[in-house]
């Protein structure tokens, strides 16, 4: 969190290192109590489907028409490029999500109404208050006022209570305005919608074991994720937390041998990508042994300085780069020799390739799988079919594990059993494509077994699966036809 004080705190300018102007409030815990009250009223009071869709369909029109504007602020304050990644990328997924989400609200078949002998009749509905929060790597497509938590909770028919992120609070408060103007334009009740800059980390568990929320759903650092899962834990509070994840990629010999100057290209190309700062970054890399693979670490560290290095996103970014970094060459990977990057201002940090053995990764495997968020990459050198399969089983959950296969066949006989480990690994298999993209349709999986997310049925992207996050089972025997939900009538 930025330094606060009793005027509040400010952020920073990536790319030079220097603090803005503008300050932020910290909500102390009564404001907290308020805002928890305030969403447990509106729960109560409830909305109808029309409103929470033409909420979430006005919210989306607002953000499209104030999209440049968004990308500025959001660009000063992340260092991320203004138009090609803010712009006319991330918020047009965000607002076409929630256009996505509205569309299910008005479907409604999501919700599972099911009819049953007996006068016995099921269907999903809403938990109740949901806390968003989320991270800084993506500051509207996963925001907490705005995100895919954000629309698959609302869509869900759950207030939110939404925190800010600290590194672009300017953004969130630009967001807020829209939020609220579209909620007042839908009808909806006061408190359904809220956002918070931030808070004191004792009053943010506080709040997540707070009775009157439903549900937490968080996207950031493992460390603060697994804090407020086990403040939710003492509650039994519903929780979502996507913690990060290495995204391992396993680069098999075929494949290497037809095309290893390509997969140089969409590796760096992969894993460079926003400075590294995708929770889907290719961070694991495991070759083969033999020619192609013996060159092919050097090569992809002069891709590596060939690319920019770009302004990440805080200053904390760089210290747990700089802090993974330690943990796996005090291990005994091998950082390789990288030209000196050009002295810049702002918070960076060099492209970095390092190697290990498969000897050494299967001796330490949690050690090696230590997360460097940003643009670095651990390559297992030297390996045979055997140790990959090895290594596979050693794997922590992940979001994505990948497998570069030849394309005339020649790795058939090793894919079938590999595929077979990493698909219990992994909430997203993919094969011969690189993991960074996440799209946003109904198929999609953004989650994975613990500790990639807090459990293994967990989807952050994708209706409308991820609206089922922020249900419960609700089961009604022979109440009367007038007295049921309108969704469960004949």
């Amino acid at each position: 969190m930025p330094p606060a004080d009793d005027a509040g705190f400010h952020a920073f300018d990536p790319t030079t290192g220097e603090p803005l102007p503008e300050r932020y409030p910290v909500a102390d815990w009564a404001e907290l109590d308020r805002l928890a009250a305030g969403a447990a009223a509106a729960f109560e009071a409830g909305a109808a489907p029309a409103a929470l869709a033409a909420f979430l369909e006005g919210y989306a029109d607002r953000i499209e028409a104030h999209a440049a504007d968004l990308a500025e602020i959001a660009a000063r304050e992340t260092g991320l490029p203004r138009e090609g990644r803010l712009q006319n990328g991330e918020i047009p997924r965000t607002f076409g999500q929630l256009r996505q989400a509205a569309a299910a609200v008005r479907d409604g078949g999501w919700r599972r109404p099911i009819v049953s002998d007996g006068n016995i009749r099921s269907i999903l509905e809403p938990l109740g208050p949901a806390l968003v929060i989320g991270p800084n790597n993506f500051p509207f497509a996963f925001h907490g006022a705005c995100g895919g938590d954000f629309a698959a909770a609302i869509a869900a028919g759950c207030p939110v209570i939404a925190k800010g992120h600290p590194h672009h609070p300017g953004t969130g408060k630009a967001l807020a305005e829209l939020m609220t103007d579209a909620a007042a334009a839908a009808g909806l009740p006061d408190g359904w919608v809220s956002l918070f800059y931030d808070c004191a980390p004792e009053d943010g568990l506080r709040l997540a074991r707070d009775p009157r929320i439903a549900a937490v759903a968080f996207t950031g650092s493992k460390r603060a994720g697994l804090a407020i899962k086990a403040a939710c834990d003492e509650t039994a509070t519903v929780g979502h937390f996507e913690l990060g994840s290495e995204n391992p990629v396993f680069v098999l010999p075929g494949a290497l041998e037809e095309r290893a100057d390509a997969l140089v290209e969409e590796l760096a190309g992969s894993a460079l990508l926003g400075g590294g700062q995708f929770c889907t970054q290719p961070g694991i890399v495991v070759l083969p042994a033999g020619q192609a693979a013996a060159t092919f670490p050097a090569a992809l560290q002069a891709r590596f300085d060939d690319a920019p290095t770009p302004p990440l996103l805080s200053e904390n970014v760089v210290k747990g780069l700089e802090a993974g970094v330690k943990t796996l060459t005090d291990a005994g990977a091998e950082r390789l020799p990288a030209k000196e990057p050009e002295a810049q201002p702002g918070f960076r940090f060099p492209n970095t390739v390092l190697t290990t053995t498969a000897e050494q990764f299967l001796a330490d495997p949690d050690t090696f799988q230590t997360e460097c968020f940003g643009p670095v990459s651990l390559l297992v050198t030297g390996t045979n079919a055997k140790q990959r399969l090895a290594l596979a089983r050693t794997l922590q959950g992940q979001l994505t594990a990948t497998i570069l296969s030849d394309t005339g066949g020649a790795d058939e006989e090793e894919y079938g059993p590999l595929a077979a480990i990493l698909r219990r690994k992994a909430g997203r298999l993919l094969n011969d494509k690189m993991p960074t993209g996440v799209a946003v349709v109904p198929a999609m999986c953004h989650g994975g077994p613990f500790p990639a997310s807090g459990q293994p049925h967990f989807t952050a992207v994708g209706v409308p699966a991820s609206l089922t996050r922020f249900t419960r089972l609700a089961c009604y025997d022979n109440v009367r036809p007038e007295r049921l939900p309108a969704a469960l009538r004949d």
